[in-house]
């Protein structure tokens, strides 16, 4: 049975089907901020609509509230005195069990449609996400526009879409008619009910509170389950703009908004109470590998989705475009100032050097000229503000100033403070880049979040690629990369990377980044290291969070 808003919507969920079939470049959301594709008004309105929830509580009428909460530093501007609604989780999990009951009635058409829906809405407030996100993370304007908004909305849809395609191969019924010989057939109706597994809990993260949480949220929203997203208590307000849009649409479809909540809290042991309930049976987690290993080990109730850290890194054996590959590893690691999961850390060079379309060049000549690329493109200071952004956290401030101190190794390029003239505040710090040998591992392999990277000297190429191989297989790593003008070293690293099961980018010298992951064609993570058990997305990441439950009788 079909609903209004999936066929209003089936244009666009037809296109994402077509898009994770072929793996092709498509996206319904425009990811440029353009007053053609958003509206002549659409980036003032976005920006007051923002503003509008500074020093003001933020209404969301959910039950259970006891209180007032929220303590947002902004990165860029300081406090945003915005307060959340607190709420018992027990009484938040019981309303979102009361409200599966007619999210189910809808079918899985209905839910589809619904989150399409909810989807567009979302799209239609990019502007007010775009500025949420880059105030509570540190992003710059166009990343957090990008990321925050259209590309979170890829991968949102992106699960939608799987989600679809894994309940839409369950028929709804079926006529069971078994050959009896001589006598009369048996013949028996079958009925058989998609039926959600529980409460998802989204746990989200402070550097992306979208792009990180709408796969987890929109593919236990499609399969028929509750949904209660608890934010990095630095990042609320893109999950609060989220979750109000959201009961917004389930409300004015008969749906109670009640089956998706915020569940504000600052408090480590509410939060694992939440992630433990019985009633609890799928929670997505971004963060820490301290608390992901927690919720893996003790949420025996839930299947946990995590993406965990990792070391990324890249292997240099050669190239045909050296000032080219090293702009392209300029920008990889100076991009949101590392802070991102798929940053490259470990930088694997021959002790020997590498052959380049511009000479041979040695190992100090590569960690000189890398150097010298990032200082190169960070020195007009509208490029530096744009790209950098802004530290999210004093600890990740704290990392630099300890590599920048050379104990980690020796310091190629130290890492300079900048002064933003439109958010005085604001923390900008310039990538430290570091050279050590491959013995050093303490220094390098483990994940030292932020703009902190490392050019290793190994003994040779075939060295190095054994060394990303071990690196990605005890550590993990979300993202890999490769330079080489060799076939039989692009095909030695791509075995290691089938064996670490890990992406690998080879040779990029132009406008895509080893950092950068694309909805409906890139696989975000494998699930097959230690980095991530799951990936952004397949069908594992939404078949698992349904079931289907028979009922039969004789006709």
């Amino acid at each position: 049975m079909t609903h209004p808003l999936f066929e209003q919507h089936r244009a666009t969920l037809e296109g994402a089907l077509q898009a994770i079939a072929t793996r092709g470049y498509w996206s319904p959301y425009t990811e440029m901020p353009s007053p053609k594709a958003y509206g002549e008004t659409a980036a003032e309105d976005g920006k007051r609509a923002y503003e509008a929830h500074l020093g003001q509580n933020f209404e969301l009428n959910q039950p259970g509230q006891n209180g007032w909460g929220g303590n947002e530093v902004s990165p860029y501007a300081g406090a945003l005195d915005v307060r959340y609604p607190l709420c018992d989780h027990e009484v938040l999990i019981e309303a979102g069990l009361a409200a599966m009951k007619g999210w189910q009635a809808v079918g899985a058409a209905g839910r589809t449609g619904m989150c399409l829906e909810i989807l567009a809405r979302l799209n239609r407030q990019s502007f007010e996400l775009g500025h949420a996100v880059m105030m509570t993370t540190g992003q710059g304007w166009m990343m957090a526009f990008q990321a925050g908004a259209p590309h979170a909305q890829d991968r949102g849809l992106e699960a939608v879409a799987y989600a679809w395609r894994e309940q839409s191969f369950v028929p709804a019924e079926a006529i069971w008619e078994k050959p009896q010989g001589k006598n009369p057939a048996l013949v028996m109706k079958k009925h058989f009910e998609l039926v959600g597994r529980g409460v998802g809990l989204v746990v989200g993260c402070g550097t992306f509170p979208t792009w990180n949480t709408y796969p987890g949220v929109f593919a236990a929203l499609a399969t028929g389950n509750a949904v209660i997203i608890k934010p990095h208590s630095n990042a609320i307000l893109p999950a609060a703009i989220t979750v109000r849009t959201i009961r917004a649409v389930l409300a004015e479809n008969g749906i109670d908004p009640n089956l998706v909540t915020l569940c504000v809290t600052d408090n480590r042991s509410t939060t694992q109470a939440l992630a433990t309930h019985p009633s609890v049976k799928s929670v997505d987690f971004t963060g820490s590998n301290v608390f992901g290993q927690w919720l893996i080990d003790n949420c025996k109730q839930a299947q946990v989705y995590a993406e965990l850290a990792g070391v990324n890194n890249i292997v240099i054996d050669s190239t045909s475009a050296y000032k080219a590959m090293l702009g392209n590893l300029a920008f990889t690691l100076s991009l949101y100032s590392g802070q991102m999961c798929t940053t490259s850390q470990a930088i694997f060079v021959p002790a020997g050097g590498i052959d380049t379309d511009e000479g041979h060049k040695s190992y100090d000549e590569v960690c000189a000229d890398l150097g010298k690329a990032i200082s190169r493109f960070l020195s007009k200071p509208e490029v530096a503000f744009a790209v950098l952004g802004a530290m999210q956290s004093e600890a990740t401030t704290d990392r630099v100033a300890h590599a920048n101190s050379g104990q980690l190794g020796t310091v190629v390029l130290a890492s300079q403070t900048l002064s933003n003239p439109d958010f005085p505040v604001a923390q900008v710090r310039t990538p430290v880049l570091l050279a050590c040998d491959a013995a050093d591992e303490a220094a390098y392999m483990e994940e030292r979040f932020g703009p902190i990277s490392f050019v290793v000297k190994v003994a040779d190429t075939a060295a190095g690629i054994a060394l990303s191989e071990r690196v990605v297989r005890e550590h993990g790593a979300l993202t890999v990369g490769l330079y080489s003008t060799r076939q039989e070293v692009i095909d030695a690293m791509t075995e290691a990377t089938w064996r670490g099961k890990v992406a690998l980018s080879i040779n990029l010298t132009g406008g895509v980044f080893v950092n950068q992951s694309s909805a409906f064609s890139d696989y975000h993570g494998t699930g097959g290291n230690p980095a991530a058990n799951a990936s952004y997305a397949d069908s594992a990441f939404v078949a698992n969070r349904f079931r289907v439950v028979q009922r039969r009788y004789h006709v």
